[in-house]
C-alpha cells in the first residue's frame, strides 16, 4: 500500500526534519491547503482524516481527559513501589525479620516495573490500548489489595512483584496515547505532563506512608494505594477510549469501532485484529526497537542518570535521621522539596522545550531535527550534578537541612527537564514506535534504581557520601557526553539502522 501525503509527513519529518510553517512545507512537499493549527500557520502532523472517529479530531476535552487519567495511573507504580520502601520498617519488626530481608519484596517489584512496560507495549500492538489499559489496571488494584491484606511476608512479596508488573501499564506505554491524540506541535508539553506525574510518584508515595505508619499500621499505607488505584480504575471505565487509529486505511474501510464497553474489554479490537500487527509482529516490535542505535543509547544514558535519584532515596532517612534528629514525619515533610521541584520543572518545561524548539527552527530554515530535543539536556546537566555534588557535601560535613533540600531539588528539577527532552527526542526519531521508545526509557529508568539500590547504602557508608555523591556527580556528566554524540552523529545513525516499517503505528 503507498503512503498517503498524510503519512508522507510525519514520514520525511522522521528521515529529513520536519517542516512546521505551512508556505514552506506546501511549496517542499508540492501539497496544496494542508490542515493547520489554529493560529493560521503551523502544519498539522500527521494530517488528520476527516473521519470524526479519529482521536486527532477529538475535542479538547475529551483529550485532556485521556491524558490526565494517563498521567494519573501512570502516578501509581512509582508511588507504591516507594510506599514499600517506608512500611518495610514496620514490617521487619512485626514479622520479626531483617530489613534487608523485606527490602527483597522491593527490589522485585522495582525490576517488573521495567519489564512489565515492555510486554504492556507489545500486548497493545495486538489486543489495542484500550483493553491492555483496563486489564493490566484492574490486575493492578486486586494486586495492590492483596499488600494491603497479606498475612505473611511471602504473601506481600508474591503479590507486590505482581503489582509491579500490571501497575505500570500507563507508565511504560502512556506516551501511545499522546502521539495518538495530539499534534507533533504539541507532544512536548503533552509528555510533560505524564512526566511530571511520573517523577513526582516516587516521593509522594514515602510522603503519604511516613505519615500513615507514624500513627496506623503499614496496611493503612497500601490500602490508600488501592483506593488510588481504583480511582484510576473507575476513571477508566468512565471516560477512556481505544486511541489507535490506522491511518493506513481510508476513513471509509475503517474497522467498526463497536460499542464503548467492547472497546473497553477488547472485543472489538479482537473482530479487527487482522489489520493491526500478527501476534509476533507485536512480540517483535520491542526488540527491534531497541536495536536501532540511539533508542539503545537513550536507554544507557537514562539508566546511568536516572539510577541516582534512588541512590538519594535509599540513603535519606540513613543520614538525615542522626544528622537533624528526624522522625518519620520529618523525613516525609522533608519529601515536600522533590515534590515542589517537579511542578517547577513541569512549570518551567511548558515553555521551555518548546522555545528551543522555535530557537532551532529560527536558525535551520524552518526545518526541526530530532537531536534538536536534546539541546535542554544541556541546561538540565549542571543542575543534576550540582545537586549530587552538594548532597554529598551536606551529608558528609552536616550542613543545615535547607542546603540538603535546595541540592536535592536542584537534582529532581535537572531530571525532569531531561526526561522530557530524551522522550521528545525518541517520539520524533521513531514516531511508529511510541508505546516501544516509551517503555525502553522506562526499563532503563527502573533498571538503574534496582541496580543501585544493591550498592548504594553500602558505597555511602563505606567511602563516605562527599566521595560517593561527588562520584555519581562525575559518572552523570561521563553519561552527558552521550548527549553531544548523539546530536553530532544521532541522524547519521537513525538513517544507517534504516526506518522501522512497522505494519502498524
Amino acid at each position: 500500500m503507498s503512503a498517503s501525503p498524510n503519512d508522507d509527513l510525519e514520514t520525511r519529518g522522521e528521515r529529513d526534519g520536519y517542516i512546521l510553517e505551512a508556505k514552506q512545507a506546501e511549496d517542499e512537499y508540492n501539497e496544496q491547503a494542508l490542515k493547520v493549527a489554529a493560529d493560521g500557520h503551523t502544519v498539522l502532523i500527521p494530517q488528520p482524516s476527516d473521519d470524526p472517529n479519529d482521536p486527532l479530531n477529538w475535542s479538547p476535552a475529551k483529550k485532556h481527559a485521556i491524558l490526565f487519567i494517563v498521567s494519573a495511573t501512570a502516578l501509581l507504580p512509582d508511588y507504591g513501589s516507594a510506599t514499600g520502601a517506608v512500611t518495610l520498617l514496620q514490617q521487619a519488626t512485626l514479622w520479626n525479620m531483617s530489613q534487608d530481608v523485606v527490602n527483597h519484596s522491593q527490589v522485585g517489584n522495582v525490576f517488573m516495573l521495567g519489564a512489565g512496560g515492555v510486554v504492556v507495549v507489545a500486548l497493545s500492538a495486538y489486543f489495542g490500548r484500550l483493553p491492555v489499559l483496563f486489564w493490566f489496571t484492574v490486575a493492578a488494584f486486586a494486586t495492590a489489595a492483596g499488600c494491603a491484606g497479606a498475612a505473611n511476608f511471602e504473601g506481600f512479596m508474591a503479590v507486590r512483584i505482581l503489582n509491579g508488573f500490571f501497575s505500570t501499564v500507563a507508565q511504560g506505554g502512556g506516551l501511545m496515547f499522546i502521539k495518538d491524540i495530539f499534534f507533533f506541535h504539541e507532544h512536548a508539553r503533552k509528555i510533560n505532563v505524564w512526566d511530571a506525574f511520573i517523577i513526582l510518584s516516587p516521593y509522594l508515595g514515602p510522603f503519604v506512608a511516613a505519615f500513615v505508619t507514624s500513627s496506623l499500621l503499614w496496611r493503612w499505607a497500601f490500602w490508600i494505594y488501592t483506593i488510588e488505584t481504583g480511582l484510576c480504575l473507575a476513571a477508566i471505565v468512565l471516560f477512556m477510549d481505544e486511541t489507535f487509529y490506522n491511518r493506513k486505511i481510508p476513513a471509509e474501510k475503517q474497522p467498526a469501532r463497536g460499542t464503548r464497553w467492547e472497546r473497553l474489554i477488547g472485543v472489538s479490537q479482537w473482530r479487527s485484529r487482522h489489520l493491526r500487527n500478527s501476534f509476533r509482529e507485536a512480540m517483535m516490535r520491542p526488540v527491534i526497537v531497541i536495536m536501532k542505535p540511539i533508542v539503545a543509547l537513550s536507554t544507557l544514558y537514562y539508566l546511568i542518570t536516572f539510577a541516582w535519584v534512588v541512590g538519594i532515596n535509599t540513603t535519606l532517612s540513613i543520614f538525615v535521621t542522626p544528622l537533624y534528629g528526624f522522625g518519620p514525619v520529618q523525613i516525609g515533610l522533608f519529601y515536600f522539596t522533590p515534590m515542589i521541584a517537579a511542578v517547577l520543572g513541569q512549570l518551567f518545561g511548558h515553555w521551555f522545550h518548546d522555545a528551543v524548539a522555535r530557537q532551532y527552527l529560527r536558525t535551520h530554515a524552518g526545518r526541526f531535527e530530532p537531536e534538536a530535543r536534546l539541546t535542554a539536556v544541556y541546561f538540565s546537566t549542571p543542575f543534576m550534578c550540582t545537586g549530587l555534588v552538594v548532597i554529598g557535601f551536606a551529608f558528609e560535613r552536616a550542613y543545615h537541612w535547607a542546603v540538603l533540600a535546595v541540592a536535592w531539588g536542584l537534582f529532581v528539577f535537572g531530571i525532569m527537564i531531561t526526561t522530557v527532552a530524551l522522550q521528545a527526542y525518541l517520539l520524533d526519531s521513531y514516531p511508529e514506535a511510541s508505546g516501544e521508545v516509551a517503555a525502553w526509557i522506562n526499563f532503563g529508568r527502573t533498571t538503574g534504581g534496582f541496580i543501585v539500590s544493591y550498592f548504594q547504602v553500602t558505597w555511602a557508608n563505606k567511602l563516605g557520601p562527599e566521595s560517593s555523591f561527588g562520584t555519581q556527580a562525575a559518572i552523570s556528566f561521563a553519561a552527558f557526553l552521550l548527549i553531544p554524540l548523539m546530536q553530532w552523529k544521532g541522524k547519521a545513525l537513525r538513517h544507517r539502522a534504516g526506518p522501522l516499517k512497522f505494519h502498524t503505528s
